[in-house]
């Protein structure tokens, strides 16, 4: 068997095409962002002013060298469909399924009545056409698939759109995006049926019914378990990123095909890949990032680039085209904005939210394309048409983002939203406090059960546990229930592990995505160890940053009370996911923050401020709630850290200690304001092969009888801290 290949020319004019359309399409990308446009609009203006209707009409020999008809373009084609499939990966990974359910009757609303109003519309416009857009199989297969084009959206413009204009959080994006998604499978059956009716199969519409149902269900259920797995094997051998990026793209390529063997866009069957990769909790977010890179290098402005050039704007000037052209265009843009309002009123969105959403979902483009080269290769459509509907696509999403923006300007969103996104602005810029999945490790002890009640209080209900119980073989496994209700209301996963070789465990498990290793230490470490034998190991190996608690010295309640904390401040990333830790117990437990500075060196201006202190504060002039007292380097430390209280509502009492010792100021503070905890950051330090936490830590640890939460940070993760740290005082 003889295998085709390209000739020396042929490839040539390939490297030409890519070269020239992805500098076109970056180039005029970059343009419409310094006009307040997505990047996206200037990238679908590339591929028309490549096309026809520009470039071939200014040098017609160029153009037919560069863009020549026939088997010719199959390999442009071939990499703009690919190009497809990754965009359709980037956006659904990027797709909220848990946000869209929790919107679910407003989703489903709008997609309804953003479907059915503007299908309608367009099949009756369609009967009024002039006839020579009508192709060969006559006004009704061309009414149906006029209707389509009209009615649909287009997810990959809707969502370079929200994501350019940093809307893909807010409720409208992801409104946008559910409403958008069922646009485009509507679309896509359309077509079949279209296609179907053309080839005289009706079956070939039930077929791809089933199939797009059956291949979404496979892959969001037994194909998610499957990544998943692949994934945690991936990171268990910590193989390099290469591997997981290529377990991601066989397996969108796989779902394309199984799409395309059904008579549905194998495009779609990316995206429902694109939601199972951003699901997996295995696969590395790095992973996503290098993918959601090069698709916006290359593969995205090549696909919307190469969108336009079949348009060809000179077929506007035939006989009743332009005004055809002008109606479709007019009628897609009226009756998709009222069909989307209609959706978002009855499902009570307020009126900004739902005129918003009937101009995003005006965003079309990639569908249109997808539509109008099915419907001109099959014969229901000629070029004429062909370019009326690729025009009207590329005009109304040019529309979309300058009223899309005066829109919601000055609109934050509901209070509930509004609360949402500052939640997911305040976790993204903490050091510890993410929303990460945590791993607790326990043999059942009281001080898990105090980790545990620390978790439940201080991080997000999203934030997934792993519970493991550690129980040696032919030993009874520990009790975690007491574990499971202090997590609550989160459910937590529960698996078992020996005990044998429990620091290996912990290691490996640590390395499948989690963000923190939470422990209790041990009521009794011993007179060489720290915490304990294991957490000393783990403090020297564990990549990632440890939570550890110690119950009050004489507790009996497993729980610990968290009314009053303590939390020294030193203006480290350390220091700060301390009181990350400590705000949050505020915020969930109404507890009382104290924060203390102490001050080891002689600093005039903080002196004098000590001196004219009102001498009637109980701490001896210096406990303060509000800043106007010390000056100095202590003003600055404390500063920060009251910014970052005022940013989560937290109004903590501040005073600061001098003294030669911090151990010892940290020790008298709790006892003098009765305070039941201290919450402590630090960085983990290696000294001859052991852990070193600092004097303070361990001189608090040892001197001190109340609940103390360490916050410990590896020396990576403190640096990286830092950078966090310094992007949020930037913000």
């Amino acid at each position: 068997m003889t295998i085709p290949t390209l000739s020396s020319h042929n490839l040539l004019v390939l490297w030409v095409q890519l070269a020239t359309l992805l500098a076109a399409a970056r180039l005029l990308g970059s343009g419409a962002r310094r006009l307040g446009q997505p990047a996206v609009v200037g990238e679908l203006v590339a591929g028309l002013v490549l096309g026809p209707s520009v470039f071939g009409h200014v040098w017609r020999s160029g153009f037919r060298w560069l863009l020549p008809h026939g088997p010719s373009s199959a390999p442009l084609l071939g990499i703009s469909a690919l190009s497809l499939v990754f965009l359709l990966v980037v956006i659904g990974a990027e797709t909220d399924l848990r946000l869209i359910a929790r919107l679910g009757r407003a989703a489903a609303s709008v997609s309804l009545a953003s479907i059915v109003v503007p299908l309608a519309a367009g099949g009756a416009l369609a009967l009024v056409l002039p006839a020579i857009l009508v192709g060969h199989h006559g006004r009704a297969t061309f009414a149906l698939l006029m209707a389509a084009a009209v009615a649909v959206s287009s997810l990959p413009v809707i969502a370079r759109i929200v994501i350019d204009m940093g809307h893909v959080r807010r409720d409208v994006g992801q409104l946008a995006i559910a409403a958008a998604t069922v646009n485009d499978t509507t679309g896509f059956l359309v077509l079949a049926l279209a296609s179907g009716l053309v080839a005289n199969g009706g079956l070939h519409v039930a077929v791809a019914l089933v199939g797009l149902l059956g291949i979404g269900a496979v892959a969001l259920t037994g194909g998610q378990a499957v990544l998943d797995r692949l994934f945690r094997e991936a990171r268990r051998r910590e193989v390099d990123a290469a591997a997981n990026l290529a377990i991601g793209i066989v397996a969108s390529l796989a779902a394309a095909a199984a799409m395309e063997a059904v008579g549905v866009e194998g495009a779609l069957g990316a995206f429902v890949v694109g939601m199972a990769l951003g699901r997996s909790r295995f696969l590395p977010q790095r992973t996503l990032d290098n993918f959601a890179t090069v698709t916006a290098a290359f593969f995205s402005p090549l696909y919307f680039a190469t969108a336009g050039l079949r348009v060809d704007v000179g077929s506007l000037g035939l006989p009743g085209v332009a005004v055809a052209f002008v109606a479709v265009t007019v009628v897609a843009a009226i009756s998709k904005f009222v069909g989307a309002i209609a959706g978002g009123r009855a499902a009570r969105l307020h009126w900004r939210e739902s005129a918003a959403l009937g101009v995003v979902l005006n965003g079309r483009g990639a569908l249109q394309v997808i539509i109008a080269t099915g419907g001109l290769t099959i014969g229901i459509l000629d070029t004429a048409s062909y370019s009326v509907i690729v025009l009207m696509a590329i005009v109304t999403s040019l529309v979309v983002p300058p009223v899309l923006h005066r829109i919601v300007r000055d609109w934050g969103g509901t209070p509930e939203e509004q609360e949402r996104l500052q939640r997911e602005k305040e976790l993204g810029r903490n050091v510890i406090v993410r929303g990460q999945r945590l791993l607790l490790p326990s043999r059942g002890s009281p001080n898990s059960v105090a980790v545990a009640t620390v978790l439940a209080a201080a991080w997000p209900e999203e934030s997934e546990v792993t519970v493991l119980s550690v129980a040696a073989e032919g030993e009874a496994s520990a009790d975690i229930e007491p574990i499971v209700e202090a997590l609550a209301p989160r459910t937590a996963e529960r698996r078992h592990v020996g005990s044998e070789e429990v620091l290996e465990e912990i290691l490996t498990e640590a390395r499948l995505g989690y963000g923190v290793i939470a422990l209790g230490a041990a009521e009794e470490p011993g007179p060489h160890h720290l915490l304990s034998a294991v957490l000393d190991d783990l403090l020297v190996e564990s990549p990632i940053p440890l939570v550890v608690v110690r119950r009050a010295r004489g507790a009996l309640a497993q729980q610990p009370p968290l009314s009053k904390v303590v939390v020294p401040v030193s203006g480290t990333p350390a220091a700060r996911a301390g009181q990350e830790v400590a705000y949050n117990l505020s915020r969930t437990r109404d507890s009382t923050v104290v924060l203390v500075h102490v001050v080891t060196r002689s600093d005039p201006v903080a002196e004098e401020a000590r001196r004219i202190a009102t001498p009637s504060s109980p701490l001896d002039g210096r406990r303060r709630r509000g800043l106007a007292e010390p000056e100095g380097a202590a003003q600055v430390v404390l500063g920060g850290a009251r910014s970052m209280a005022d940013e989560m509502g937290i109004e903590p009492e501040m005073l600061v200690r001098h003294g030669s010792s911090p151990g010892d100021e940290i020790v008298a503070v709790v006892k003098q304001t009765g305070a039941d905890t201290i919450a402590l950051g630090s960085t983990v330090r290696q000294v001859d092969g052991h852990p070193f936490l600092g004097h303070t830590v361990e001189q608090v640890l040892a001197e001190s009888d109340a609940t103390v939460i360490l916050v410990l940070l590896p020396e990576v993760s403190s640096r990286l801290g830092a950078l966090v740290a310094e992007t949020a005082t930037a913000t």
